[in-house]
C-alpha cells in the first residue's frame, strides 16, 4: 500500500454469478456502498466462495480469502471486512496476514454486547442459516456467557432462496425485513429476556432501522462494528 493510493474499506466478497463484467449496485446503507462509510469501499470476490459453501464451512477456501485480503490492502484498504458473517471462521488467518484491522464478522462483537447488558439479559443472534450458526463462531467459552445468547435463522425464507440462486436477484429489502421480524418475534415469544439483537447477516442492516422501531430494543450489525474499525485508522 503507498501514500498515493485512497484510504478505503476493504470488502471479501461472495461470488454472484453474474456475467464477465457485470456488477451489481451497492444499495445505500449497504456494507458496500461508499456513502454508509464516507469513504471509498473496495471489493474483491473471493473466487470459489459461494453462499452456500461459505455458509456451510468450507475450510478449503481460508487460502482464497488471505489471497483476496492481501489484494485489498494492496489497492489501498486500511481495514477490511466481509459480505458474509460466517466467514467469521478465516478471522485469525486473514488478520495474521495483512497489516491492515479485519473484522470478518459482526459475530466479534458478541462477547462485548454480553458484557454492557445485565447478567439476566439475552442476546439475540440473528442469522442467515442457524442450522450452520456453530459455536465456535461465537467465540464464547463461558457456559454462562453462551446461556444468555439465543439464535434465529431466516432459513428457508424468500431472502434465504433468493440469495441461494446463482445470479441472485435484486435484494428484496421488504422480504428481508418481513423475515427478520418473523424470526425475532418467535425469538421474543420464547425468551422474553432478550434486550438487544445482533445481526450476523450482512444483508440484514438494509433493515436494522425498520427492527429497532419495530422491537424498541438496540440492534447492532456489520456497518456498526466497522465504523468502529475505521474510525481508529481514517
Amino acid at each position: 500500500m503507498t501514500d498515493q493510493l485512497p484510504r478505503a474499506l476493504g470488502v471479501l466478497g461472495l461470488e454472484r454469478g453474474l456475467p464477465p463484467g457485470a456488477v451489481a449496485p451497492p444499495l445505500p446503507g449497504s456494507l458496500q456502498s461508499s456513502g454508509t462509510f464516507g469513504l471509498p469501499v473496495l471489493v474483491e470476490t473471493v473466487p470459489g466462495a459461494w453462499v452456500e459453501n461459505v455458509v456451510r464451512g468450507d475450510a478449503g477456501l481460508e487460502d482464497a480469502y488471505v489471497e483476496a485480503a492481501r489484494r485489498l490492502v494492496g489497492r489501498g484498504a486500511v481495514a477490511i471486512s466481509s459480505t458474509c458473517g460466517f466467514t467469521i471462521r478465516f478471522q485469525d488467518a486473514v488478520a495474521a496476514a495483512v497489516p491492515v484491522p479485519v473484522a470478518m464478522s459482526s459475530l466479534l462483537f458478541l462477547p462485548t454486547l454480553l458484557r454492557q447488558l445485565p447478567p439476566n439479559r439475552k442476546v439475540a443472534v440473528l442469522t442467515y442459516d442457524s442450522t450452520y450458526c456453530t459455536e465456535e463462531m461465537l467465540g464464547l467459552r463461558d457456559p454462562a456467557d453462551r446461556a444468555r445468547v439465543v439464535i434465529g435463522g431466516i432459513e428457508g425464507g424468500k431472502f434465504w432462496h433468493d440469495e441461494m440462486r446463482r445470479p441472485p436477484p435484486p435484494l428484496d429489502v421488504v422480504a428481508i425485513e418481513a423475515d427478520v421480524a418473523a424470526c425475532i418475534a418467535r425469538l421474543r415469544a420464547a425468551q422474553p429476556q432478550i434486550a438487544a439483537i445482533l445481526f450476523e447477516c450482512a444483508g440484514f442492516p438494509l433493515v436494522a432501522a425498520a427492527i429497532r422501531r419495530l422491537t424498541g430494543l438496540p440492534v447492532y450489525d456489520i456497518i456498526g462494528v466497522c465504523r468502529t474499525m475505521l474510525g481508529g485508522v481514517v
